[in-house]
């Protein structure tokens, strides 16, 4: 028994958490995105419930309990003046009993001799006024009665039955019904507008200096410079665009020093390999020599190809370049080694890139390509979002296991890749630095062709 109860409450724990996450789901679905939304909300919200309850307990306690009031006022009214009418039947008596109405109740009442109440009139959907004027009118006068609250907008129309006749009594709306209460909801929207209006202009001013740091990180990610941007707005903000200035400065610092470095090391090196071609110039053409310039061309391309990767060029500034001309050059170019490359692109091919990062990363996935297959296919294509440029080989391929592997520096596959075919095992971390530095990523996959697809995809 105790089981089943155990049982039990945890079934019911468990559905309470899956509503929980769906609702949860549910609720992030559809709630706005972007923090100005979000701020107003904040601030909309709680504004919106406390004048909703304010004017419910307005409406509920105080207009309602006035109008209430006034109508049992008015109704006390008709119905003394209504026994006196029955008590003093005599015109002379009923003369008075005008005079009395007109200058001490403020009605203004006639007497309809041999008349009968007219038929029951339509009553209106929703009003206070008769409802409670009605029901005040039925607990008092204790005779047929007729009322018309909706015929005369300024007046309220009563009619009793008395014997012989009708009394009608006419009364002004502002006796049973509080007629100012527009006033207060007017004050209410009225300063809720100017408040929402002052919270709209502040929190705008404050969405502003963050929209502008994520401009410049955004910025900063696509390689591109960061022009015209300060710290602005509260403390935080401030701090978290000063801390993001710092860490720019220590990057672009950081990186100058690599690349004089770098310079260094390359001017000393090629000093040594440019000797070396001398003395194998001056040695002769030999067996011997013809390999030794094999090997020393194939240590500078090597050089080369790590100092690009070292250097990752990211001083490079950003420049609007036709993508489509530049994938015609990289096909060229691989014409010229042997390789079957055909390109194509769609779309606005002006994008604003590193033009050299740029046609080195696609350089290196064709060459890739063209060196472990003997058809490359380049496809590009540009969106509103996205510049994107396909790379297809008919290779061996990588499996997908080891694919995240090749893009390590140095990384060679052996089982996929024909090691013969030379290279420095930087071709595709060289190419994914590339597209990185412009905010996006080289993505492997397989190609149609059979063998390898490299994507790439940046931002525009």
């Amino acid at each position: 028994m105790v089981g089943a109860a155990r049982e039990r409450l945890r079934l019911t724990q468990r559905r309470m958490r899956e509503n929980n996450a769906r609702f949860g789901a549910w609720f992030n679905r559809v709630m706005p995105k972007g923090l100005f939304a979000r701020s107003l909300i904040i601030i909309i919200t709680p504004m919106v419930i406390l004048q909703s309850v304010l004017a419910f307990v307005f409406m509920e306690r105080h207009y309602n309990t006035v109008t209430r009031r006034l109508s049992a006022a008015v109704s006390q009214d008709v119905t003394a003046l209504a026994d006196l009418a029955a008590t003093f039947p005599t015109p002379e008596e009923r003369e008075r009993i005008k005079r009395i109405a007109q200058i001490a109740m403020g009605l203004t009442i006639d007497f309809l001799p041999d008349e009968r109440l007219p038929p029951p009139g339509p009553k209106p959907f929703f009003s206070i006024l008769d409802s409670a004027f009605t029901t005040e009118l039925g607990k008092r006068l204790r005779r047929p009665f007729w009322t018309d609250t909706v015929g005369n907008s300024n007046l309220i129309e009563v009619r009793v039955q008395l014997e012989g006749g009708v009394m009608r009594v006419f009364a002004r709306r502002s006796q049973a019904y509080l007629s100012n209460s527009h006033i207060f909801l007017v004050w209410m929207v009225g300063t809720s507008l100017v408040l929402l209006f002052v919270a709209i202009l502040f929190l705008r001013n404050q969405i502003k200096p963050i929209e502008a740091l994520a401009d410049a990180a955004v910025a900063f990610g696509k390689g591109r410079d960061v022009v015209g941007f300060r710290p602005r707005g509260a403390r935080e903000v401030r701090g978290a665009a000063l801390a993001f200035l710092e860490m720019k400065r220590r990057i672009e610092r950081q990186i100058e020093q690599r690349t004089t470095m770098l310079a260094g090391v390359s001017h000393d090196m090629r000093t040594i390999l440019t000797r070396f071609k001398l003395e194998l110039a001056l040695i002769g053409d030999t067996p011997d020599t013809e390999a030794l310039r094999k090997d020393v061309d194939e240590l500078q391309s090597m050089l080369e190809a790590y100092l690009a990767f070292a250097r990752d060029d990211t001083g490079e500034t950003p420049v609007m370049a036709d993508v489509g001309q530049l994938l015609d050059e990289v096909r060229y170019n691989a014409e010229r080694h042997g390789a079957k490359v055909a390109a194509g692109f769609t779309g606005d091919p002006m994008v604003m890139i590193r033009l050299d990062a740029f046609r080195r990363c696609v350089t290196n996935l064709v060459n890739n390509a063209r060196r472990h297959g003997t058809r490359v296919e380049v496809a590009g294509s540009r969106d509103e979002r996205w510049l994107t440029v396909t790379v297809d080989d008919d290779g061996p391929g990588i499996p997908p296991e080891r694919r995240d592997d090749v893009f390590r520096p140095f990384v060679r596959l052996d089982e996929a890749r024909n090691q013969d075919a030379g290279g420095s095992g930087l071709g595709l971390t060289i190419a994914r630095d590339a597209a990185r530095s412009h905010g996006g990523d080289v993505i492997l996959g397989d190609s149609p062709l059979g063998g390898l697809r490299a994507t790439v995809r940046i931002p525009v």
